[in-house]
């Protein structure tokens, strides 16, 4: 009798065996997306780049069919809602109260699986390391230093229950904070602007790590792209950052 992690990584081989033959740089309407404002971005480097933390298999699969679903499913609640369909993606997801209570839940999950997603893959791509000029100053003065904000955040990674994400906001002045969210809630959520984030569903580490969250949220840390970041702090501080 296989083990239930054996049945999970099985089912997750077979969901991959599904998606594999999609083509993850072509556009969302080469794939039968649903018609809508919002589109798959394509990965910004190949799917191996990252296999000091992330498999390939685990890329291909994350993107090119959980992120997938989530802008399919997101244009098709917004099918019937023209004046939604024009609004930026932050935007609406800072004013869902404003958004039809029918369609109001599938925004939320939706449209916070795309904008998460979506920053998720900008900053990755790269060899890791630590920051430097005002983020890292920023970094320094906000968590004590370096070291202490790697732990913090790692123990917001590792301290979420169930699935979501730990993220480090930025505002105008350029104080960062560590927030934890849970599902596909984003700070965007309530108007705030996201530096970076982790995505901890079991979907983005479970066929390298199955149970072994800590292992991955540290390995982690060897494919950030700081150089991208730190544009996305520069960004923030000048009020251009949207997702």
């Amino acid at each position: 009798m296989p083990s239930a992690l054996n049945r999970r990584a099985l089912l997750l081989g077979g969901a991959l065996a599904v998606t594999a033959t999609c083509g993850f740089r072509r556009p969302a309407s080469a794939q039968g997306a649903a018609a809508g404002p919002h589109t798959l971005p394509p990965l910004p480097y190949a799917p191996d780049a990252n296999e000091a933390a992330i498999d390939a298999r685990t890329m291909e699969l994350h993107h090119g069919a959980h992120h997938r679903s989530y802008v399919n499913s997101l244009n098709e609640a917004l099918r019937e809602h023209s004046a939604l369909q024009g609004m930026p993606l932050d935007e609406l997801l800072a004013k869902l109260g404003q958004v039809p209570e029918s369609v109001r839940t599938r925004v939320r999950n939706n449209g916070g699986g795309h904008a998460n997603h979506s920053m998720f893959w900008e900053i990755m791509g790269g060899r890791g390391g630590e920051p430097s000029g005002e983020l890292m100053q920023a970094i320094r003065r906000d968590f004590e230093g370096w070291d202490r904000f790697r732990e913090r955040f790692e123990q917001a990674s590792t301290g979420i229950f169930g699935s979501g994400w730990a993220f480090v906001t930025v505002d105008r002045e350029g104080k960062l904070e560590i927030v934890q969210k849970p599902n596909q809630d984003t700070p965007l959520m309530e108007g705030k602007r996201v530096l970076m984030g982790n995505d901890v569903w079991e979907h983005a580490y479970y066929l390298r790590y199955q149970n072994r969250r800590a292992e991955y949220v540290r390995n982690w840390w060897n494919v950030l792209n700081w150089e991208r970041i730190g544009e996305r702090y520069a960004a923030a501080r000048a009020g251009n950052l949207r997702i």
